[in-house]
């Protein structure tokens, strides 16, 4: 892990409209430093506004007020073009819902990936040796409904590393799955760091998972009351 930053958030605030012309504030002023090249957890109880923070940072959301810098630029004004154009080839998502394309093998929902973010390599190579490094080599040609939750799980961890991203960003990638199935997807996160260089932010509600990352931010009610 690098002293580098890949994103610096500053004063993130987001509004939402409620009936009657009233706000609710989901964001009420976060600053975040998220190291490169290292695994940050950021914690919270549903509705603490964590997946909102996720998406503001991953150019899927506006912020009410505040700034994002992203591999330092500015992504707060970016045009939508541009902001598309980054997802595909600069983010990779891990969802708790895996979504998962059931009409292709495992091996056909990461060359898809790669084909959306316009990967010009060898697709079934680069599918093949990301569903390695996720253990799931020999599973390449299943469906879906023949893996289990948590090697769709890691599967759909291929897929987000396919297009050589600089970040992942995980939204309770580990919420529907049992402890030691959990932990594999973690350090399967941690081997990312150390082999691929892939910084990942990873978000959670289980405490548990704390002291596994380089930093970790705990979000309650909208703010950060504790950084570690």
């Amino acid at each position: 892990m690098s002293d580098k930053f890949i994103y610096t958030a500053r004063g993130i605030k987001k509004a939402y409209p409620l009936p009657g012309g009233e706000l609710f504030w989901a964001l009420k002023g976060v600053d975040v430093d998220i190291p490169q090249g290292g695994l940050t957890i950021l914690k919270g109880r549903s509705g603490s506004g964590k997946t909102t923070l996720m998406n503001i940072l991953g150019a899927l959301d506006d912020a009410t007020e505040g700034q994002v810098i992203f591999d330092g630029v500015n992504i707060s004004q970016m045009p939508e073009k541009e902001r598309n154009l980054l997802r595909r080839r600069s983010i990779g998502f891990v969802f708790q819902s895996v979504a998962l394309i059931p009409i292709m093998t495992a091996q056909e929902n990461v060359e898809y990936a790669l084909r959306l973010s316009g990967y010009s390599g060898n697709l079934k190579d680069r599918a093949l040796r990301c569903l390695d490094m996720v253990g799931l080599k020999k599973r390449a040609g299943h469906m879906p409904q023949e893996l289990s939750g948590g090697e769709q799980q890691r599967v759909a961890i291929a897929r987000a590393i396919a297009h050589r991203p600089k970040i992942i960003l995980a939204d309770e990638p580990t919420g529907e799955l049992d402890t030691s199935t959990a932990l594999k997807v973690v350090r399967i996160f941690r081997e990312l760091n150390e082999k691929e260089n892939v910084t990942i932010l990873m978000t959670t509600h289980d405490r548990g998972f704390m002291d596994i990352g380089d930093r970790a931010y705990e979000l309650e009610d909208g703010e950060i009351k504790n950084e570690y």
